[in-house]
């Protein structure tokens, strides 16, 4: 997968489309707090003189500072029409003029995105707010709000664009400020903030580390404090391109992340939101450098999920992907821990556990490893694919097991021989210490009898 497929912007409401036709909720930290000012119609930039072009558009600019009330529909439409219309103007201006990124207008700029952009987001319409059940709270502002996204974006995308004069005014407060924006409901906000950020970790080499740093603060924060923070998953995506571009040897600091940070985000509730950004992720860093297989697996089955069948079913994708990069050499040293985990996956009541697990026997690479190393895997596996076979419910459980034995048998006949030999052999033995196991409470339930008889007839005889 290419980094550039990260940071592709694609509609976020393409899956939901057919999930409800009610009217999305709307929220909005933009209020008109000052007197209001009537914005003065411009001439458009593409009327006057090249020399006149840079003031027009830096007075074009600082109108566009002034913000609208979007939670009242009818107030100031006009001055909501003006500003719509010169966004518009200032986004062509930028895309299709060139040498108009002077100097002078890049604090401009950069002042009038933030005056739009840096707010309070609006709290929660629902505070019982379930991301994978819920419609978002949609930003009511977004018909300015996404047109000096856009602005954003050419600006950063422009030939003309200079990172040493750009490296001014976009500075570490900046990107806090736009980190902090992640947390926004609506995943159209999300979707532009990814492909910004992405774009500011590019052109700004000396921000990579802050940018960095604080993307792990917010995970850890995320994790081990709120468990809540809409921009996971368009974070993690990011990362996943980030995480591409690593030279190596890694350094100590990016492997601390993938075991300190990147691992315990598996433990969160709301695991489903991000998984796959997050599964990529650690496959990224597993190609990067296979020593770091043994520490992501066992710290994957330190936080396996006990109670949650969906958590588990997402874990044995995720062993999958894993299980597909792996060498050799780093398989024998997990294979003992992580097959004794899918032997109690392959058990599980719930059937898609059980059946996810039993489909890693599809797979052919995975299957290969397992052939080389059959004495150890077999005998893991065995009694719990063997004890199914008998007395699973599901009869498309019963009907996977019997493949998978039926490949055991192919790769070792003689160590399957040995191992039902030994089942049975342990069964008719744990059958026996049943049988004197009831044998000796119906002994001891009869002395109990006995005893309470004993009992009644001496305190009769006192009487």
């Amino acid at each position: 997968m290419s980094s550039g497929a990260f940071v592709d912007r694609i509609d976020p409401f393409a899956k939901r489309s057919l999930k409800k036709k009610t009217k999305k909720p709307q929220g909005s930290s933009r209020y008109r707090t000052e007197t209001d000012v009537e914005l003065q119609p411009l001439a458009l930039l593409k009327e006057v003189q090249s020399s006149e072009q840079e003031d027009l558009f830096i007075r074009k600019l600082r109108q566009c500072c002034i913000s609208f009330d979007f939670m009242d529909p009818m107030a100031d439409l006009k001055g909501k029409e003006m500003k719509r219309a010169t966004l518009n103007e200032l986004v062509e201006y930028v895309s299709t003029g060139r040498g108009v990124l002077t100097e002078p207008v890049y604090p401009e700029i950069i002042k009038m995105i933030s005056a739009n952009l840096f707010r309070t987001l609006p709290p929660s319409e629902n505070p019982d707010f379930d991301p994978e059940e819920d419609d978002p709270t949609l930003e009511a502002a977004w018909p300015h709000l996404s047109l000096v996204y856009e602005l954003f974006l050419r600006f950063l995308e422009s030939s003309d664009f200079q990172p040493a004069i750009g490296k001014k005014v976009i500075d570490q407060k900046f990107v806090l400020q736009l980190l902090d924006l992640f947390d926004s409901e609506d995943p159209r906000e999300r979707d532009f903030l990814k492909t910004v950020l992405h774009r500011i970790y590019g052109k700004f080499l000396g921000l990579r580390a802050f940018i960095r740093k604080q993307i792990n603060n917010i995970f850890l924060r995320f994790v081990y404090e709120t468990e809540h923070f809409n921009g996971v998953g368009e974070l993690l995506e990011i990362l996943g391109s980030i995480i591409n571009g690593f030279a190596l040897p890694l350094k100590t600091e990016h492997k601390q992340f993938l075991v300190k940070v990147l691992i315990p985000l598996h433990k969160v509730k709301c695991l489903a939101l991000y998984h796959a950004q997050l599964a990529y992720c650690v496959v990224q860093f597993l190609e990067k450098d296979s020593a770091l297989t043994e520490p992501v697996v066992r710290g994957l089955l330190k936080y396996w999920p006990k109670t949650c069948s969906q958590k588990e079913v997402m874990f044995l994708g995720e062993i999958e992907e894993i299980l597909d990069v792996i060498e050799p050499l780093q398989f024998i040293k997990i294979q003992e821990p992580l097959f004794r985990q899918i032997a109690r996956c392959v058990s599980s009541p719930h059937f898609q556990v059980a059946e996810r697990a039993l489909y890693l026997w599809n797979n052919e690479y995975i299957m290969s490893l397992m052939e080389e190393n059959n004495h150890v895997i077999m005998p893991i596996m065995f009694p719990a694919l063997y004890r199914i076979s008998k007395e699973h419910w599901n009869q498309t459980i019963v009907a996977l097991v019997y493949n998978v034995l039926k490949t055991f048998m192919e790769m070792n006949s003689k160590l399957f021989d040995d191992l039902t030999a030994s089942y049975k052999a342990e069964r008719q033995k744990e059958k026996k210490r049943e049988k004197e196991r009831d044998e000796l409470w119906k002994r001891l339930s009869e002395l109990e009898i006995s005893n309470k008889q004993v009992q009644v007839k001496k305190e009769i005889q006192k009487k």
